[in-house]
């Protein structure tokens, strides 16, 4: 959500702006700007729209070799010109760019216009501007400092001054901040997909940190002035080629048919075929500590949270402990009971979702240990855990998770595998998902070339203007991430039930104009749910089964078939076609598919 990038050195800084703001996109935004110092003065060019037409219309003469720039998601006010970032002080010396919320916005703004300062936007961000311009300080950082004392709220921050034109600030708390480190010049952004062609070496700023960059370096010290001392760390587990289509005709299509290799890439060197268990090196915990573990509770936003869910399922399967998944967006709200018998897992796949990150810091602070599953390396909420398991997905460019997801839910297989034989799993079955982990992959090709049905059965799907899908048991979690995914991509209106669930209620609204998607693996609860698609099909239902054998013609219209693994492990699979749905009813209905609507890749505010 929101995208900063800024840069200072020897080249000319416009197009390196434009360049990182493109490998921002993928975050969600409605505008773009950025700002350039040089030749003695400030240049500023935004509006709203997409980073191409911002590019098509920045003047051929645009000098500067400093400069920051933005891509914003509207929080408060219209996406507009007006209220797109770089915003400035009311003599345009200084320009600042801002990810975050300012909690106490309308107060200092009533403060400055009650001094006779004129606003030229509705954001809260603007009034950082006028602090800054206000502050009675000897230098950009001074200033900076000063003016971030009065605030209260979330922000990523990054200033320049006409004033001092080899020079950018930058801050953090609660939105992230990655300085990159090149040949006699300096970056930052948000996020550090903007920089991977230009760096990789790259520090993170931690809470209530701000930074000086010069082409030179950099130095970095804290809100009440301390200097303090950050070493670089190698950018890993990124490259340009993952910020390519490479033959694709979105990046939504490329990262579900890069499953096999990510599933793979998330086995690598997990597997222990001698003690028929997982390895997890970043658990950071012993078999004893494991053992004293009484609960596992999984917090996530979104598709983690559903991902989460299908993780407490295979914990307490794999594991026979106790195990839940809860919304962290609801958690943290409340004041729940924090148990020191309780292992905590935070789920997220950019590392940086507020409400997440928030319930990790909260629980820390309790005492509570905190496992994180995440996808980027050096994240905050990584950064901010006990210990933690990466995914190895690689960069996810659009903005629907879908190769994250599938990560998430192999990483939970393990965690359960790696708990289970631990605690009770017998070795034999041990070594059956051993075999059932490897075979994923392969499994996973073996459903993504079965496309060409899936496209013809997600015509109907779009043609709908609400759908149901269905699970039950396992199938469950994989039907709330399936409607999840319908949703976001193709805007249609997708509710997921348990399908026991459907008689009590739902069923009122099935017939012809309803298709339900149902979810049904070859288990314990097969007939169960076929009992279901018959009560749907009796009212003239349409319905499109998810399974391992094809469903008579009186109880599935259309069946997708997916490959057998071990029961425990067969959710992973049958979540794949749903992604492929999705993808296929958002082509038919012309939306964009990698960038939804309202929608941003990561969520830093709340």
């Amino acid at each position: 959500m929101c995208g900063i990038v800024a840069y200072v050195g020897p080249r000319d800084a416009a197009p390196l702006l434009l360049e990182g703001l493109a490998r921002l996109e993928y975050r969600g935004y409605d505008s773009a700007g950025l700002a350039v110092v040089g030749n003695g003065g400030l240049r500023v060019h935004k509006d709203a729209g997409r980073v191409r037409a911002l590019a098509a219309s920045v003047p051929s003469r645009f000098p500067g070799r400093t400069g920051v720039a933005h891509t914003r998601w509207a929080t408060h006010g219209v996406p507009s010109k007006a209220n797109a970032h770089p915003h400035t002080d009311a003599t345009g010396r200084y320009a600042i760019v801002h990810n975050g919320i300012v909690e106490n916005a309308a107060e200092l703004r009533a403060k400055l216009e009650a001094e006779g300062v004129c606003f030229a936007s509705e954001t809260d961000s603007e009034v950082l501007a006028h602090l800054i311009a206000r502050a009675d300080a000897p230098s950009l950082a001074e200033a900076v400092r000063l003016a971030l004392s009065q605030v209260t709220g979330a922000y990523g921050l990054a200033v320049v001054d006409r004033e001092a034109p080899g020079q950018v600030v930058v801050a953090a708390n609660g939105s992230p901040v990655v300085l990159g480190l090149g040949d006699r010049e300096m970056f930052a952004a948000s996020d550090p997909a903007a920089l991977v062609r230009h760096t990789r070496q790259v520090v993170h700023l931690d809470d209530g940190e701000l930074a000086v960059l010069e082409a030179r370096g950099y130095r970095t010290f804290t809100l009440d002035a301390r200097e303090t001392s950050k070493r670089p760390s190698a950018l890993e587990g990124l490259s340009t080629e993952a910020y390519e289509l490479g033959g694709y005709t979105h990046f939504m299509q490329r990262e579900i048919h890069d499953q096999p290799e990510t599933v793979a890439r998330t086995l690598s060197g997990r597997l222990d075929d001698r003690f028929s268990t997982a390895h997890l090196g970043g658990l950071e915990l012993d078999a004893r500590q494991i053992r004293s573990f009484r609960r596992v509770r999984i917090l996530g936003c979104g598709s983690a949270y559903y991902a989460g869910e299908l993780g407490a399922r295979l914990v307490e399967e794999l594991a026979r402990i106790p195990a839940d998944a809860e919304s962290a967006s609801e958690w943290r709200y409340r004041n729940p009971v924090i148990d020191p018998d309780t292992l905590y897992v935070a789920v997220s796949q950019s590392g940086e979702t507020a409400d997440t990150l928030r319930a990790v810091q909260e629980l820390r602070r309790r005492g509570a240990f905190v496992l994180g599953v995440v996808n980027a390396v050096g994240s905050s909420i990584a950064r901010e855990c006990d210990g933690g398991i990466y995914l190895h997905a690689g960069p996810e460019v659009s903005v629907t998770s879908t190769k994250t997801f599938t990560s998430t839910a192999v990483v939970f297989a393990l965690l359960g595998l790696y708990l289970g034989r631990i605690r009770d799993l017998s070795p034999a079955d041990g070594a059956r998902l051993v075999d059932g982990l490897r075979a994923l992959p392969g499994q996973i090709t073996t459903v993504l070339g079965g496309e060409d049905l899936i496209d013809a059965a997600a015509t109907q799907l779009a043609a709908a203007s609400s759908s149901f899908y269905v699970g039950r048991g396992r199938g469950w979690p994989v039907a709330r991430e399936g409607a999840q995914k319908l949703k976001e991509v193709s805007y249609r209106h997708a509710e997921a039930y348990p399908a026991s669930e459907l008689k009590h209620g739902p069923l009122a609204l099935v017939g012809p104009e309803l298709p339900t998607v149902a979810v049904v693996p070859d288990d314990e609860l097969f007939e169960k749910n076929c009992s279901t698609l018959a009560e749907i099909r009796a009212r003239s239902g349409p319905v499109l089964a998810v399974a391992h054998r094809r469903l008579p013609a009186e109880l599935a219209e259309t069946s997708i078939l997916v490959p057998k693994n071990e029961p425990e492990l067969d959710p992973i699979l049958l979540g794949i076609p749903l992604q492929l749905l999705a993808y296929h009813a958002a082509l038919a209905l012309g939306t964009d598919v990698d960038r939804p609507r309202n929608l941003a890749k990561s969520v830093t505010v709340e």
